[in-house]
């Protein structure tokens, strides 16, 4: 019996620009710190500039998110025929590395502050940093969306919103101080921040490295890709079914379906597929290939040397 192979594809991808929204981040962020470390000197605040270098990593990791999507967008080529999609992952991944060491940077400055209390400027503490709390603000705000359907955006957000969150206890920090004197406060502030911000990245981190290792989003369950694809009518197995991220907002998949009867019209099954894959799980570069058990069976034994293991989802 003659198999069939057959490949379907659906590459209909429409990624949002961000484009605007990065130039426009990093310009504030910039000019933020040019004003921060400005005056963390002019009034001696070694808060004020720790907090601008931490704003220039903030920097340094739009730059490289937007490095990412920028090399998203590249076309393939004979010699990168995926393109460069997965540079948003690694910027994802990255940007969580900076923001980690970031936190671990402002704890080990707490720590020293609580042993060397020293005075400051009280009012030119709050003012600068209520300042950061705009622009903080207003460049997450620029990535609210799709930052929970792509990776390396929401790596983008984090930074803004924990550089917010950062510009808040310094507010709340020299209220204090200024009001009870207390000048262990504002180390405590930012300890406690600091674990927060820690707490929020590690889930970052820890998917960015899983989708670098071409593991399984996620959001996504193997066995109910699996099973969906049995449903399908005039599927009798399904085997080397492999799902991946190719970037941090397009995920990839191949299998091959097995079929009963070589006579199944496998424009119609590969039609169907692609509808129910894009429709329950939003997977849509999809290639598959139809064939009968029979050849099924002998590409088993031909490249594992043992029967098929059929319905096992991931089956190699």
């Amino acid at each position: 019996m003659v198999s069939e192979h057959n490949h379907g594809h659906d590459h209909a991808h429409a990624p949002t620009n961000f484009n605007r929204a990065f130039a426009v981040g990093i310009a504030l962020n910039v000019l933020f710190v040019v004003v921060e470390a400005f005056y963390g000197w002019k009034v001696n605040s070694l808060a004020l500039l720790a907090d601008a270098a931490h704003n220039l990593s903030d920097v340094a990791g739009l730059v490289l998110a937007w490095g990412g999507a920028l090399a998203s967008q590249l076309k393939p080529d004979a010699r990168h025929t995926y393109g460069w999609q997965r540079g948003t992952i690694m910027a994802a991944l990255i940007n969580a590395i900076l923001l980690l060491l970031a936190m671990g940077s402002l704890g080990w400055e707490a720590v020293q502050r609580l042993q060397t209390q020293e005075a400051t400027e009280g009012w030119t503490v709050i003012g600068v940093a209520a300042v950061g709390i705009v622009v903080n603000t207003v460049t997450a705000l620029l990535f609210m969306k799709d930052r929970k359907d792509d990776l390396n955006i929401r790596g983008a957000f984090l930074h803004m919103a924990a550089d917010a969150l950062v510009s808040v206890g310094v507010v709340l920090g020299g209220v204090l101080y200024l009001w009870q004197g207390w000048a262990w406060i504002d180390p405590v502030m930012s300890l406690l921040i600091a674990a927060v911000i820690v707490v929020g990245t590690w889930s970052l981190f820890h998917q960015s490295l899983h989708m670098m290792f071409d593991g399984v989003p996620l959001n996504l369950d193997l066995h109910q890709v699996h099973g969906c694809l049995m449903a399908l009518p005039g599927v009798v197995a399904v085997h080397d079914l492999h799902v991946w991220a190719m970037s941090t907002s397009q995920v990839a998949l191949t299998a091959h379906l097995v079929v009963a009867d070589a006579s199944t019209d496998s424009g119609i099954l590969l039609a169907n597929a692609q509808e129910e894959l894009d429709e329950h799980f939003q997977i849509q570069h999809v290639t598959l290939q139809v064939e009968t058990a029979e050849h099924a069976r002998h590409c088993a034994l031909r490249t594992h040397g043992s029967d098929l293991s059929a319905d096992t989802p991931g089956t190699p």
